[in-house]
């Protein structure tokens, strides 16, 4: 299936990382026998926020991204869950991250771990719900803003964002209203979770109060709640797909971006994690009423 890249080809050897100067973003994607491949500097062909920022005190850093992903995806027996892998990758190369690596009480065997987008907690997420790493990769937490634009008009038809590390598809927040009919026109994806009932567990076993969305675990899947399955994705003919296939979207709403892989992952999503010498981001306290600007 051709695509058009949305920016320009990347034709050299990729490096190691530098810091983010004059640089531009380069990405290419091509087929290379039953895989396809995405290769970026992971720069963003859009504005972003400011970074560092005081809530995300890391600067934007030119990146070697290559990204692998089956041609034929095949739907798993169960979905695996995305941990802190790379869910997938958009066309202009920049990867989606739908987790954090931030704990409550900076514990990781605590059980509670902070949403970029959710509750007290700001990690300086700029306009397009993404934000940088500590290794410098500038990264999705979401639908990003600022790049639908430049990949098409979302009121006229379902838009193509990016590829899941399993090689499915991932969409914007629209899909047809009949996932089998292209002419039954386009409607709002409704993810299918909702924030759980009663309170938290108190300290020492948990953080203790309602639960509000800053947590991921404040958030439990209901079968039939909405239009999306567990995975944030459904079955259903696309304009890329016209006899149709599995898919994924992008939605407004929790999980944003799915927390599980319907398929099975290509290894080259996994991450090797910060390099020395980096700096962590900390989750912002409750009482704490700052926000950072794009």
């Amino acid at each position: 299936m051709p695509l058009r890249p949305p920016l320009p080809i990347l034709a050299a050897s990729l490096g190691a990382a530098v810091l983010l100067s004059a640089a531009a973003p380069r990405v290419e994607i091509r087929t290379q026998a039953d895989y396809r491949l995405v290769i970026s500097n992971g720069l963003p062909n859009h504005e972003t926020g400011r970074f560092p920022n005081r809530n995300n005190p890391n600067p934007i850093v030119e990146m070697s991204h290559i990204f692998r992903m089956p041609l034929r995806p095949q739907v798993a027996p169960r979905p695996s869950p995305t941990g802190f892998a790379w869910f997938g990758v958009a066309l202009n190369g920049v990867p989606f991250e739908p987790g954090t690596q931030e704990f409550w009480k900076e514990d990781r065997e605590s059980g509670w771990n902070y949403e970029a987008m959710g509750g007290s907690s700001d990690l300086g997420i700029d306009l397009s719900l993404a934000h940088v790493q500590p290794n410098g990769a500038y990264h999705y937490h979401g639908s990003p803003k600022a790049l639908l634009p430049l990949l098409g008009d979302e009121s006229k038809g379902m838009l193509l964002i990016g590829w899941a590390a399993d090689g499915f598809p991932l969409y914007a927040g629209r899909g047809y209203r009949d996932p089998a009919d292209p002419k039954s026109g386009l409607k709002e994806m409704r993810p299918s979770y909702r924030l759980k009932a009663g309170p938290r567990p108190p300290e020492p076993q948990g953080p203790g109060g309602r639960h509000d969305g800053n947590f991921t675990e404040d958030y439990e899947y209901v079968a039939g709640l909405g239009d999306l399955d567990e995975c944030n994705g459904r079955f259903g003919v696309t304009p890329e797909f016209p006899r149709g296939t599995y898919h994924y979207h992008a939605t407004a709403a929790f999980p944003y971006v799915s927390r599980f892989w319907k398929g099975a992952p290509d290894i080259t999503f996994q991450k090797q994690g910060p390099p020395a010498g980096s700096h962590p981001r900390k989750p912002r306290r409750p009482e704490d009423p700052r926000r950072e600007g794009p």
